[in-house]
């Protein structure tokens, strides 16, 4: 099928009528409905030709009979629109559906076929892939071009021509720090398949917990696993479920550092002694492996091979990274093994290991990955390098030859909002870093530590050659103050805005028209299983039973603290954090980010705004009393009530503005205020910062700070 050319999506739309306007109720194509969300971006979409009904159903039809997982994939298909678009008697005919795809014997790997066309047309649609992950593809497509309308369910018509920017799509899923069910993990390979997101980076150890059953080395699950653990039959299943949604699940086991659980399992092979677990401001990802130790090889060998079995995929990941020296040059054994064989430092020692950790995996006839730290050891050209301490680090590991998975400005626990993620590309070596501005304002020491994070001035950009080095790239939520129920909300919907950077072509950049599709991606997300809104309503509930109205009001306008200044804040409070409000904060705040549109868009000369501007500001004022009344005795509410009362503030300086008020005190007053906020959203605006400086309340930032300030400023 021809491909078209490539185009600006949210102008796109607009030139075909399904632009802002109907999201309004303008009718298009005859039918009154929403714009259609799609996400990731494709890579080519023909002008729309109005809607076609489904009040019938849809029917698939098969050019050559299916194998079983395409059966699946037809069947999940099915469930998901009836999900979406709610139960109701067919009228007529079902809209049939054509799927043909070809064989591919490299599915689920990085060689596999995604490459599919669709075509909704008035009488039927086509789908044509180039393998069945195409099919899973096109479907997830499909299932975003449906709408419910007040004249019945109706799919835009369209021509799609569409495959991945990048072969490696990933999430990482950190389960050590806190543990997630098989029902949680399998929750979010459904989600990944509807984004089209293709590996799961699974995180199964670190210091808080060994989190698989092994039978070669039991103490890691009745010691080192805590009580958390999958039983193998577990991981089995969830790998299963993976691939029938064409995800890859890459395991990481991390040696020789975040060793912790492994160590208490099997304090043998450990290089210090073991630190007590709870014992206040020590770091339980520091405790690493003794690499002189001839059966730290040997363990880790026989616990790989074991992993292996759970675990098809060709790529291992080996962690490899943040290992502290003192664990070894503190060891007077260690220290003195280093001087006879010529180990001028820890990161030498390290290198050494590393090497051997490859020779074991290669050995056993899997592709070594670790984070970029490896990349600085003698490993085969073939080893993935996962760069994680800055875009930098993209180049030196491609001009080394190295295939690389780019996770630098894709963690998802610095609590940053999705266009800060969405802002930065795979292939840019200086788009995430410390910067020479960072430096300057806190005059940091500069250790070895610090230097790998900082940017470097003269990266230069990748050659052709080095972006064929580039697999692809990765989003990452690493679990420290992240609790179970916390999960689906804080992995979605900004891994959507990731997976559309994954996908889609560079050149789809709008960001005003992610920030609208991402609410109504998340809608569908949780229409076919996610279970973000219930959990937040479960957490908001145990904070404000029976009256969570005034939290909720609260939490539409605040944003968490970001850039790893929650993680400080916890370990002071502990616990206490996993159940506070700053948990339930969305770094998103769709919200406020309606409100500071319209704000701009008001003072730009929109002045028919002005009434529902109003009706914020007076909603948001007079959440104040309500909130200080619910928040008496408790102490997670209490100690954000002077959020809640600035946030009254601000609303009522610009409800100032908009009701022409006179006077300058109170002018002053909101000035004053607004530089205040602006301050916090400072402290927290990078990890150096957010390491000393004052944090708020609570750590809960105020998302409208934007709008107030355009309407302040547009009366001075």
């Amino acid at each position: 099928m021809t491909r078209t050319t490539p185009f600006p999506y949210g102008s796109f739309w607009k030139k075909v009528c399904l632009g802002s306007a109907l999201l309004a109720g303008t009718v298009c194509g005859g039918l009154a409905q929403a714009a259609p969300a799609l996400m990731p971006v494709p890579q080519s979409v023909s002008a729309s030709n109005g809607v076609a009904s489904l009040a019938g159903g849809v029917r698939i039809v098969w050019a050559t009979p299916p194998s079983p997982l395409l059966q699946r994939a037809a069947a999940r298909f099915s469930q998901r629109i009836g999900a979406l678009t709610g139960a109701s008697s067919a009228h007529g005919g079902p809209y049939v559906l054509h799927i043909s795809a070809s064989y591919d014997p490299a599915y689920l790997t990085v060689g596999a076929k995604e490459h599919y066309a669709l075509t909704t047309s008035a009488d039927g649609a086509h789908l044509e892939a180039d393998g069945p992950a195409g099919v899973v593809h096109g479907l997830a497509t499909f299932l975003q071009l449906v709408q419910k309308t007040s004249d019945g369910v109706v799919v835009e018509r369209l021509h799609i021509d569409d495959a991945p920017r990048f072969a490696w799509r990933g999430l990482l899923l950190d389960v050590s720090r806190h543990f997630a069910s098989v029902e949680t993990v399998k929750r979010q390979l459904d989600a990944m398949e509807l984004l089209k997101l293709n590996v799961l980076h699974w995180h199964l150890n670190d210091g808080t917990g060994f989190r698989v059953e092994s039978r070669v080395f039991p103490k890691l699950t009745s010691v080192g696993s805590h009580g958390q653990y999958y039983t193998q039959a577990e991981v089995r299943d969830i790998v299963t479920y993976a691939a029938d949604r064409g995800i890859r699940v890459v395991p990481e086991f991390d040696v020789p550092g975040h060793a912790l659980a492994v160590l208490q399992a099997y304090p043998e092979l450990a290089a210090q002694p073991l630190p007590e677990v709870n014992a206040v401001g020590e770091n339980l990802n520091n405790p690493a492996m003794d690499p002189t130790n001839p059966r730290t090889l040997t363990f880790i060998r026989a616990l790989y091979a074991e992993m292996e079995t759970l675990f098809p995929d060709h790529y291992f990941h080996s962690g490899g990274d943040e290992v502290l020296g003192t664990q070894w040059t503190s060891n007077p054994k260690i220290a003195a093994y280093m001087k006879v064989h010529g180990y001028k430092d820890a990161p030498a020692l390290q290198a050494a290991f590393t090497a051997q950790v490859e020779k074991i995996l290669s050995s056993q006839g899997r592709v070594m990955m670790g984070w970029d730290e490896v990349s600085e050891a003698p490993i085969p050209k073939n080893v993935v390098v996962e760069g994680w301490r800055g875009s930098k680090w993209t180049g030196s590991a491609t001009q080394a030859g190295h295939p690389v998975v780019v996770s630098s400005g894709y963690y998802l626990d610095m609590l940053t909002p999705s266009r800060t993620h969405y802002a930065i590309d795979p292939y840019d070596t200086k788009a995430n870093g410390i910067t020479p501005e960072e430096l300057t304002e806190t005059h940091p020491k500069i250790t070895p530590l610090l230097q790998a994070f900082i940017q470097d001035p003269n990266a230069a950009p990748l050659t052709d050659d080095q972006k064929k080095m580039v697999l692809g790239a990765e989003g990452a939520l690493w679990t420290e103050v992240v609790s179970e129920n916390m999960l689906d909300a804080r992995l979605w919907p900004r891994t959507a805005a990731l997976a559309e950077r994954f996908w889609s072509s560079e050149n789809v950049r709008d960001v005003d028209d992610l920030e609208r599709r991402l609410p109504v991606v998340m809608a569908e997300l949780q229409s076919t299983g996610l279970q973000a809104v219930q959990h937040e309503n479960a957490l908001k509930e145990a904070l404000a039973p029976a009256h969570t109205g005034p939290l909720s009001t609260l939490l539409s306008v605040t944003v968490p603290v970001r850039n790893y200044a929650l993680n400080r804040l916890a370990s002071k409070s502990g616990d206490a954090m996993l159940s506070a409000p700053v948990a339930i904060a969305d770094p998103d705040a769709f919200e406020a980010i309606r409100f500071n549109d319209m704000a701009k868009r008001y003072v730009a000369g929109e002045k028919s705004l002005k009434s529902p501007l109003k009706a914020m500001l007076a909603s948001w004022a007079a959440n104040d009393e309500a909130f200080v009344a619910i928040a008496a005795d408790v102490p997670a509410l209490e100690e954000v009530t002077p959020v809640s009362h600035t946030v009254a503030a601000l609303s009522n300086a610009g409800l100032n503005i908009l009701n022409g008020a006179s006077g300058t005190a109170w002018r002053l007053d909101a000035q004053h205020l607004i530089a205040a906020q602006e301050e916090l959203f400072h402290n927290s605006s990078n990890h150096l910062l957010s390491l000393k400086r004052e944090q708020p309340p609570g750590g809960l930032l105020i998302a409208i700070l934007p709008g107030i300030k355009a309407l302040i400023s547009s009366q001075n």
